[in-house]
């Protein structure tokens, strides 16, 4: 139902007042920006604090009147001095984690028009839907649909193993913000048979792990992952990370004992295991060097397998899949680090051991790059072990599962850090946006204006994804055993796989969640 309401709203501004919409916990109004109607900090959830912390997301609070729908809500707890860029400058506080922003053509439930539904990245420990970055407005308007944004739980809140708590609280946390969709989006003029669901690096994984819960099911039926991460931890090692997160605050990993500690004080535990995680070399493996202890648990329940394994079982074989990677992922976290060019053979060597696929990894690595310095080859077998293999090898298992998926690459490489950066990790969030001038935009495009192939190459961005939205096809062919994908460049063409090297390397490998050793 959608109406409009002469009255203002208290606390509203004095502008004209914008459309209201009911939803099922009660009226929102948005406000009219630039040929759009937009709506902010919706509750799909209640706040996850109290005798809900911990839990799997319990439903709104309905509410009284108009709720003023104009501000993004309180980004979940997380490390705010580790984001780049200011996209957690001046927001609001509070307990209200889980809401939604809606940006849509027309709040027209007679208009059934295809909605897309953004999850961020952020390693599982860092992120907002209210980022400057995310603004999407560009993917609205260009492709006369629905978009929907979402907040979920991160880190300790979201992803930590705690005793007498659900796993993967921040899955949880995502489904129930699809249902949400599900139950809403027709008052907001979307279709809620026409769902994509689209996330980047740990949205990208969010959205796998998505296409292989139960929970999940019937919720969307398309799906796209931008450099999907192939870090998902077994029971085993969460239960061990957890012990560690917690031991960190002199805790037991309990309900019981973390409730104690406030939300935004906990994620403390992250923030000082986080740089000590490559001392646990020997129990947590390849894990251990990302620094990062959270990531997906595959624990039987919530999430039965690893996205890989399910896909190839068939879990989403009915559920159309677009996926594909950077061409150089790895190199922001390099440049990030001050270590592009700087990275000694042994450095590499070392690399090679842990990450690469095989008994002979090292060796087949440096027979296959005979040219590589040690930093492109410490670049290139994390690139391929961390985003490029996962990706491609996701859209294998949904082709073998019985389903159909299309790739792509981006290769065109940023102009920021005098093009030093290449086709890196996140480039494709700008692009697809269009927001060039924040958060890691301003990075990669080195706060200039961008140049006329990138205008190019991001319309054709959002030309590709809304169409994959409306129709299931993004403008190439599906991915078969001619191994076509979308090259996406200054002169984007469609040619077999770039990385046939690095392809041949992983071929027939399984990426299973990680073990505890």
């Amino acid at each position: 139902m959608t109406t409009t309401d002469s009255r203002p709203s208290a606390g509203g501004p004095s502008e004209q007042p914008g459309p209201v919409v009911r939803t099922t916990a009660g009226a929102v109004r948005g406000r009219r920006e630039e040929g759009l109607a937009v709506f902010r900090g919706i509750p799909f959830a209640a706040p996850p604090v109290g005798e809900a912390r911990f839990q799997a997301p319990r439903p709104a609070p309905a509410w009284d009147g108009i709720r003023d729908a104009y501000a993004f809500g309180p980004p979940p707890p997380q490390d705010l001095g580790s984001i780049a860029g200011p996209g957690l400058i001046d927001v609001p506080q509070g307990d209200d984690w889980l809401t939604v922003n809606v940006w849509t053509p027309e709040p027209d439930p007679d208009a059934h028009r295809p909605v897309m539904v953004w999850i961020y990245g952020g390693a599982y420990k860092l992120g907002h839907a209210g980022s400057p970055g995310y603004d999407a407005r560009h993917i609205a308007a260009d492709g006369d649909l629905v978009v929907v944004s979402l907040n979920y739980r991160l880190g300790m809140e979201g992803f930590a193993h705690i005793e007498g708590a659900p796993a993967n609280r921040g899955l949880l946390d995502q489904v129930a913000a699809l249902e949400w969709v599900r139950d809403n989006i027709v008052s907001f003029g979307g279709d809620p048979g026409q769902v994509t669901v689209f996330g980047e690096s740990a949205g990208a994984g969010s959205v796998a792990s998505l296409l292989a819960m139960p929970r999940a099911a019937g919720l969307f039926g398309r799906a796209i992952a931008q450099s999907v991460p192939g870090t998902f931890f077994s029971d085993a090692l969460a239960r061990d990370i957890g012990t560690a997160l917690a031991a960190e605050l002199g805790l037991r990993p309990t309900v019981a004992d973390l409730s104690a500690i406030a939300p935004r004080e906990l994620t403390s535990a992250g923030e000082t295991l986080g740089p000590k995680m490559p001392q646990y070399i020997d129990r947590w493996g390849q894990a251990a060097p990302t620094v990062t202890p959270f990531a997906p648990v595959v624990d039987g329940e919530v999430l039965p397998a690893s996205p890989w394994q399910a896909l190839t079982s068939g879990s989403a074989r009915d559920i159309e899949l677009l996926v594909g990677h950077n061409r150089d992922e790895y190199r922001l976290f390099m440049a990030m680090a001050g270590r592009l060019g700087q990275i000694p053979d042994e450095r590499a060597a070392a690399a090679l051991r842990l990450f690469a696929p095989g008994p002979d990894g090292e060796q087949a690595y440096r027979a296959a790059f005979p040219e590589a310095s040690p930093s492109e080859l410490y670049e290139r077998v994390q690139t391929d072990w961390l985003f490029g293999m996962p990706s491609l090898h996701l859209a294998e298992a949904q082709r073998a599962g019985g389903g159909r998926a299309h790739v792509y690459e981006l290769t065109w490489p940023a102009p920021g850090a005098g093009g030093a950066l290449g086709a890196c990790h996140a480039l494709d969030i700008p692009l697809l946006f269009g927001t060039y001038g924040a958060d890691l935009g301003l990075l990669l495009f080195g706060g200039a204006e961008p140049p006329a192939e990138a205008l190019s190459l991001s319309s054709r961005f959002r030309a590709s994804w809304t169409s994959f939205a409306r129709s299931g096809d993004p403008g190439w062919p599906a991915y078969d055993e001619r191994r076509l994908v979308q090259v996406l460049d200054a002169e984007p063409e469609v040619r077999a796989y770039p990385e046939e090297a690095s392809r041949r390397l992983w071929e027939g490998y399984a990426f299973l969640p990680l073990p505890l050793l």
